[in-house]
């Protein structure tokens, strides 16, 4: 037992070495967690439907380590812009290993991924007339859908009562326009694309979409090469669904009415594979006692953990020395001049003091692509690998900040 307790106290002397080591505030990937969460959704994949692809989200992180890691874990790169797209081809992917989604695509980018034979997936009427400038060998595309998955399942969808913007609508007959157009534009439709945004990230969720791709497939006699469910799953939490449970529960449908050896599975994953292997590291740097609270004053912001300041707890452990005695309530804050650049409230906790550190876990979801260059810039970014940390990413100063703009 005193073993033990000694073990855990060398342990936390270790880690804290190595939080003193580097200047806060900074990220941390852990690599070995990352790819442990990868492979469990992997093996989901080769156990249910050994026909995949899977197209990382680059919208949820597209941080260059980042990308280029997936790329050499055998992903697609999933897009949804023009510098996406060109990101992709930039850090190496494979020019037929890329997944063009989205309503924003440019013209010039659409025709190249086409003629590069991307996985494109259709989400305009724009796009349907681009097509006529395609060679009739090269014109080949998946349609993005919409559909009433609040209907489907009540409660579940973000937009209950405006319904969702993307795709071409199933219910009012633009779907069925769209797919006669391309029929008589001799074009190939060789997948559909279901993703949907839901609040729940829940297993109705996966089964809808299972459900209208199965009647979409018989009601339009579609032949495809695949079925894309998009992502929005989650991942890493073991409280939450699992990658099987998803990914089984869609091959009991599919399977009724999709050949697996034929048709291909595209998962688009991001949260579910990027969220929780990425902590960010922040130090205490002053303590101030008002009329009202206590407040304890970080050299990190809440803006780099949550860039749309819309959740109201975080995953979080604190790294100080020694005992200290209870306090009753302290509102941990950011630097940022933002009133409400309050982190949380810490109740009958111990009490902080210049130089404790806060670590923030699960972070690694729309936070480095959506942090603000706001006050202060980019923070430096890490990868731990067998205990050891690598710098992938330096902070950013004003040089970068200033750079390709025009001073005078």
């Amino acid at each position: 037992m005193i073993l033990e307790k000694n073990n855990g106290k060398n342990r936390k002397k270790e880690r804290r070495k190595r939080l003193v080591k580097f200047k806060t505030p900074y990220y941390v990937i852990h690599e070995d967690e990352l790819d442990e969460n990868f492979n469990k959704l992997k093996d989901a994949l080769e156990t249910y439907w050994n026909n995949y692809i899977i197209g990382y989200s680059y919208k949820t992180n597209a941080l260059p380590w980042i990308i280029k890691h997936f790329d050499s874990l055998g992903c697609y790169a999933e897009t949804v812009s023009e510098d996406e797209y060109n990101l992709a081809k930039l850090i190496g992917v494979a020019k037929n290993r890329i997944i063009y989604n989205g309503p924003i695509k440019t013209k010039n980018s659409f025709l190249e991924a086409l003629q590069n034979e991307c996985i494109v997936n259709i989400d305009s009427q724009r796009e349907v007339e681009w097509l006529r400038e395609v060679e009739l060998k090269k014109r080949t595309v998946g349609i993005r859908i919409n559909f009433n998955i609040e209907k489907m399942c009540p409660g579940q969808s973000q937009c209950p009562e405006e319904g969702g913007r993307f795709g071409f609508c199933y219910e009012n007959g633009e779907l069925s326009k769209v797919i006669k157009s391309l029929k008589e534009k001799k074009v190939k439709i060789s997948g559909i694309h279901l993703h949907t945004s839901s609040k729940s990230r829940g297993l109705d969720i996966y089964r809808a979409i299972a459900e209208i791709a199965c009647k979409l497939q018989k009601e339009f006699e579609l032949d495809l090469d695949y079925v894309d469910v998009g992502g929005g799953f989650f991942g890493g939490l073991p409280t939450k669904p699992q990658f099987d449970e998803y990914i089984a529960l869609m091959e009991n449908i599919l399977s009724t009415c999709f050949d697996k050896t034929k048709t291909k599975l595209i998962v688009e994953p991001g949260m579910a594979v990027i969220g929780a292997p990425v902590t960010y590291i922040t130090r205490v740097i002053d303590v101030k006692d008002t009329e009202f609270n206590r407040f304890v004053i970080t050299d990190g912001t809440r803006t780099s953990i949550d860039p749309l300041m819309t959740k109201s707890s975080y995953f979080h452990s604190f790294e100080i020395d020694g005992p200290r005695e209870v306090h009753p309530n302290q509102i941990i804050c950011g630097y940022t001049c933002m009133e409400h650049d309050r982190l949380f409230e810490e109740k009958d906790g111990p009490t902080l003091q210049s130089g404790d550190y806060i670590v923030y876990n699960k972070v690694g979801a729309y936070t480095m692509c959506l942090t603000p260059l706001f006050i202060k810039y980019f923070p430096d970014v890490y990868v731990e690998a067998n205990g050891n940390l690598k710098k992938v990413r330096s902070a950013w100063t004003p040089t970068e900040y200033v750079q390709r703009s025009v001073l005078e």
